[in-house]
């Protein structure tokens, strides 16, 4: 919950600093675990880790490049987090492997806590965010549509928790009310792609676990309630739409309060009147088959009433589908912001995919650099939209990272997928048969239901488990493919651990967890020289994430002491910020203000050119220079230096406006 809480939407550099150094230790404590108490065997993970880790390197690399190094910097230093907590994950898979279910359990009520959290600001919005005028939810990463990820992300644990056959009574009644939660947030959040995503993540679920009988009343009285709680919203425009005023939200929460305790009670009960049913009900494999057949003819009608209804439509079947596609792919379209975009086609992204392709083919080899997407695109674009992602992973990497960052990715990617593959396969053991069809008897009760005590330790239920994160883990991707969500650690960070612990595990079959016997230290020499090694590239990567933090409270002391007219010691503060971060213009633009306010106005103005050395390609580095020669009267110069930002920003009203400034000031003069 912490993550969540305190790292937000990802732009707090303090918060995620921490976080990053944490996680950094916390990989490297696990790692160490592995090497001292780890079983003998193959190292599963190792090429998918090694790819993540050039993945990493890199993003660090492209600090040399990039056209804003300062926020490849960053980038980097987020980077390396996530894989810390992959490789963590990994880790812990190897040394622990029957902690299975408290992952997967952790990650559901993670989840469910989070979109708890957000349907809390609704009923408590004077109390929780009273600035909050808008209807979609937000918290608590003030992006709606991380919020709506993290439901989605959530919805496969949940719905494993009530239908497994291992769990208690209360763990399977808490679920519907837990997905009732969920669905409603993701509804909420009025989030297309969190939809998208779910409903991939789900029917991946039930292609790979053989739970679906059991499942299916489970996930109808989660989306019972979720109906309730939605449809109420959907009639009361103080919690859905923006602008209501802040009596008007806090009146509608308080009566949207009750509602939820009132459907989430009524969902306990029926969960547990359920999971006494499916303890002792056990249906005949007939019976069993032939609900098998149908819902899998249902399902395949779906895809055939929908055609059949886009035949009858007045544009036919072939107009509707290219009405579809030219909705979709149109840069120019306009989404409203109110419940009814959930059936709107329209979307923005391919604006910013057209500008994500536009800076990569100008960079096709290493690209801009990390993060540098938002300062290049100014260079191709202009659109005055103001755009910070290319709201697509493949497409920023293309852009960021180049075609070498592209493959990398892709490797990772089949490299990943082969790991989990292993993790997941039907052939893992003689008792982890694969998944089978909708009416198997492996969807009757099972002995775990009864709280069988080698349920748990089943084969076929550690891959239950392993397909829920599976699944989860495939959610998330999804959803970055077409949003930039994998920038918030909230929803991140359980993605890279459900992921590395795919990676981690290896064939149910195989033995690992902790060695039998116990490892001295003289007598293993060479695991203590790499104990020592990752200590010390711990200790460096620790101090490197550190810097921009440092940079950014030494810039602040030297605002301090400026202000308490200690000018000797705003200085000192104000190189050191420089010192810290030496790619960033932003201590150089203070130390030039300092300068200025302190009357040295050469120095001030060094500053500036040095500025414009460091970050070349920046247009801000230009504008600033230039800003600072019309003020003090060097208007040619200023008009040199605009020329060149308005070269790399063809869509800046700030360049605009100082330039018919300096125009004007040379005419007169």
């Amino acid at each position: 919950m912490l993550l969540a809480f305190l790292t937000t939407g990802g732009s707090d550099l303090s918060p995620n600093t921490w976080m990053q150094i944490a996680l950094v230790a916390l990989a490297a404590a696990a790692g160490m675990c592995v090497l001292w108490l780890g079983d003998a065997g193959r190292r599963w993970g190792a090429l998918t880790l090694l790819l993540f880790a050039a993945l990493v390197a890199l993003t660090f690399a492209s600090i040399a490049w990039s056209v804003e190094p300062a926020a490849s910097w960053l980038e980097a230093n987020r980077t390396l987090s996530y894989f810390a907590a992959f490789a963590a994950a990994a880790a812990m898979a190897r040394l622990a492997p029957g902690r299975w279910a408290a992952v997967t359990g952790a990650v559901a009520a993670f989840a469910t806590a989070v979109c708890a959290y957000a349907l809390a600001v609704k009923v408590f919005p004077a109390t929780l965010d009273p600035s909050d005028q808008l209807g979609r939810l937000r918290a608590p990463f003030d992006y709606w549509n991380a919020t709506g990820l993290a439901a989605a992300m959530g919805l496969p644990g949940a719905l494993w928790g009530g239908a497994r056959r291992d769990g208690g009574r209360v763990l399977r009644a808490l679920s519907p009310p837990a997905l009732t939660i969920l669905a409603s947030v993701l509804i909420l959040s009025w989030g297309r792609g969190a939809v998208l995503a779910a409903i991939v993540g789900l029917a991946l679920w039930f292609a790979l676990i053989p739970l679906r009988l059991r499942a299916i009343p489970v996930l109808a009285l989660g989306v019972a309630g979720a109906a309730a709680v939605t449809l109420w919203a959907l009639a009361h425009p103080a919690i859905t739409h923006d602008g209501a005023l802040l009596p008007a939200r806090t009146s509608a929460g308080h009566e949207l309060g009750i509602v939820l305790v009132a459907v989430l009670a009524l969902n306990a009960i029926a969960g547990g009147v359920l999971a006494v049913g499916m303890e002792r009900m056990s249906l005949p494999e007939v019976v069993r088959r032939r609900i098998g057949a149908a819902l899998l003819v249902l399902l395949a009608l779906v895809p055939v009433a929908a055609i059949a209804a886009l035949a009858m439509s007045s544009r036919g079947l072939g107009g509707e589908l290219s009405h579809a596609w030219s909705t979709l792919t149109n840069p120019n379209s306009v989404v409203s912001n109110a419940p009814g975009r959930l059936a709107e086609l329209g979307s923005s992204r391919p604006r910013y995919w057209s500008d994500g392709l536009k800076v990569g083919e100008h960079a096709p080899v290493a690209g801009t650099g990390a993060l540098g997407f938002a300062t290049a695109r100014t260079h191709y674009s202009t659109d005055p939209l103001l755009v910070q992602h290319a709201h697509s992973y493949v497409i920023e990497t293309f852009a960021d990272l180049g075609l070498i960052g592209v493959a990398l990715s892709l490797g990772l990617l089949v490299a990943w997928l082969l790991a989990a593959r292993r993790a997941v396969s039907a052939r893992a053991g003689p008792a982890a048969v694969g998944p089978p069809a909708a009416g198997h008897p492996a969807d009757a009760a099972h002995p775990a239901d009864a709280g069988h005590p080698a349920a748990a330790g089943h084969p076929t239920a550690e891959r239950a488990g392993l397909c829920t994160l599976l699944a989860v883990a495939v959610t998330f991707g999804v959803h970055s493919a077409i949003d930039w969500t994998w920038f918030i650690p909230g929803v991140a960070v359980p993605a890279m651990v459900c992921g590395g612990w795919l990676a981690g595990r290896g064939p149910l079959t195989e033995p690992i967890g902790v060695a039998a016997g116990r490892r001295r230290l003289l007598d293993a020499p060479g695991r203590a020289a790499a104990s020592v090694g990752v200590v010390a590239i711990t200790a460096a990567a620790a101090w490197f994430v550190w810097q921009p933090l440092r940079s950014a409270d030494a810039a602040g002391s030297a605002a301090d002491a400026m202000l308490r007219g200690d000018s000797a010691a705003a200085i000192a503060d104000a190189r050191t910020a420089a010192a810290s971060d030496p790619v960033s213009v932003d201590p150089l633009w203070e130390l030039s203000a300092l300068f200025a306010a302190l009357g040295n106005l050469p120095a001030a103005h060094r500053e500036l050119i040095e500025a414009t050395a460091l970050q070349p390609e920046n247009p801000a580095a230009w504008q600033q220079l230039a800003a600072y020669d019309l003020q003090h009267g060097r208007v040619a110069e200023a008009l040199s230096a605009l020329v060149r930002a308005r070269a790399l920003d063809r869509t800046s009203a700030q360049v605009a406006q100082l330039t018919s400034q300096a125009q004007a000031a040379l005419h007169h003069g």
